[in-house]
């Protein structure tokens, strides 16, 4: 048996495989039900169904891919973890007041939905930069130590800090995220400046929480697959599929979750793209019903439609 690149989508309802030969480029579907209890069991009986199929062995794996929708039915289902966020001093209703943009403009009785990070654990420090980065006021080490000691006895899974202009000079937020470290070692940590070192502190924060409010599930979740994925004697490199539509290492899936919210729709519209590309449709659109979220992508031109922003 040549060397199988695998590919493995987990849905709300069927977790999906498809092993293709690398010799042959012969490709094998295989279909089971997700397991929602524990998705990563799901993802192995795909794949050790794929395999026996193929009379092939773990051995026999040259790469595996990986599409989830996880993270994005953790936060739909509001199964998230438990977050505190550290911010600059006068700025602790970022999340809550966001950008005073309303889906539906003159509802009065519109219910925007509840912040990731609830406010009594958002907590602010002493420090400011201004616009270019320079240092107006420095960072009060001692309060960053007594808001992580508050963190830690508010038994917060992880901790977003998200300071103002921090995408010009980080040394404040890396500073903040070394005591975080210390005083709490357990701790899952996600800073503005290594997620999303972008302008706009509303968006930059809101991204940074996202990735902590997902990395445990997230981290958990990678770990038990990569676990079993050695038990199964297959070491080849693993990889999850991003929201741009390429791929990152296991790893940095574990400190970026937020990269893969929205996995499985960009391998949905690449596929339809790929489908349509030897019949000369340049104008498609692909939908993708699951158990849990329906998605749609388009193709405009023979071109993918791409945004810089998204909401779940």
């Amino acid at each position: 048996m040549s060397a199988l690149r695998i590919g493995i989508d987990i849905g709300g309802t069927f977790t999906d495989a498809a092993l293709v030969d690398g010799e042959t480029g012969a490709i094998r579907v295989v279909k089971v039900l997700t397991t929602p209890e524990d998705p990563a069991q799901g993802f192995m009986a795909a794949l050790e169904r794929g395999l026996a199929e193929c009379q092939a062995t773990g051995r026999d794996v040259a790469a595996v891919v990986h599409a989830t929708t996880v993270a994005t039915n953790a936060i739909i289902e509001g199964k998230t973890a438990r977050v505190g966020m550290l911010v600059t001093r006068g700025f602790r209703d970022i999340l809550e007041i966001g950008r005073q943009i309303r889906s539906r403009l003159y509802d009065v009785h519109l219910q925007k939905p509840a912040p990731l990070v609830p406010r009594r654990f958002s907590l602010e420090v002493t420090e400011r930069l201004d616009h270019e980065g320079r240092v107006l006021q420095p960072l009060d080490l001692d309060e960053v130590r007594q808001a992580a000691r508050r963190l830690r006895h508010e038994g917060v899974e992880a901790v977003v800090v998200c300071l103002l202009h921090s995408y010009l000079n980080p040394a404040h937020e890396r500073a903040v995220a070394e005591i975080v470290r210390a005083e709490l070692p357990d701790v899952f940590l996600s800073v503005s400046s290594d997620v999303c070192p972008e302008y706009r502190e509303y968006l930059r924060a809101s991204t940074t929480a996202v990735n902590a409010a997902v990395m445990p599930i997230v981290s958990r979740y990678v770990d038990a697959l990569e676990s079993r994925l050695h038990a199964l004697g297959a070491v080849a490199p693993f990889y999850v599929m991003q929201s741009n539509g390429g791929v990152m290492t296991s790893s940095s899936a574990k400190a970026r979750p937020v990269y893969m919210v929205e996995s499985g729709p960009a391998a949905g519209v690449i596929a339809a793209g790929a489908i349509a590309a030897p019949y000369g449709y340049k104008n498609v659109m692909s939908f993708d019903m699951g158990g849990t979220t329906a998605k749609v992508g388009l193709i405009q031109d023979g071109q993918l439609r791409l945004s810089t922003e998204i909401e779940v």
